[in-house]
């Protein structure tokens, strides 16, 4: 049972601009903030969402007296984007890391460094502990 298909004037492939026969005579201007950044090309983002607290910890128990920046409190990023912020923290910090049972651990004290990092990444670092 085939249907038959309908002619409805047009070609296939062609499609028509429901708007071509509209001008904007007699339409309001875009407000003056609005058209300064159309000309220099310039559109305002959206702010980017939060993507959760994470803890960052000052520990020396247990290292041999060796003092450690610990990132904790991560949701919902996997193992590999956690080895690139390790990465990035380590590069910028100049020190080593790495990334241990989910949690993220740099020499050092270093927690104003992690908590720049961890900002650009949208992170919200808090200082925890004491």
């Amino acid at each position: 049972m085939s249907q038959k298909r309908i002619p409805i004037g047009r070609t296939p492939g062609s499609i028509q601009n429901p708007f071509e026969a509209l001008s904007s005579e007699g339409l309001p201007s875009a407000p003056e903030n609005q058209q300064a950044d159309a000309q220099q090309g310039m559109t305002k983002q959206p702010a980017r969402k939060s993507r959760g607290r994470v803890d960052i910890i000052r520990q020396t128990a247990g290292r041999g007296g060796k003092t450690v920046t610990v990132v904790t409190g991560f949701v919902g990023i996997g193992l590999p984007e956690k080895e690139q912020l390790a990465k990035a923290m380590q590069k910028a910090c100049g020190t080593g890391g790495t990334v241990k049972e989910g949690r993220i651990e740099i020499q050092g004290d270093k927690r104003a460094e992690v908590a720049r990092i961890l900002t650009e990444a949208n992170f919200k670092p808090v200082f925890a502990g004491g």
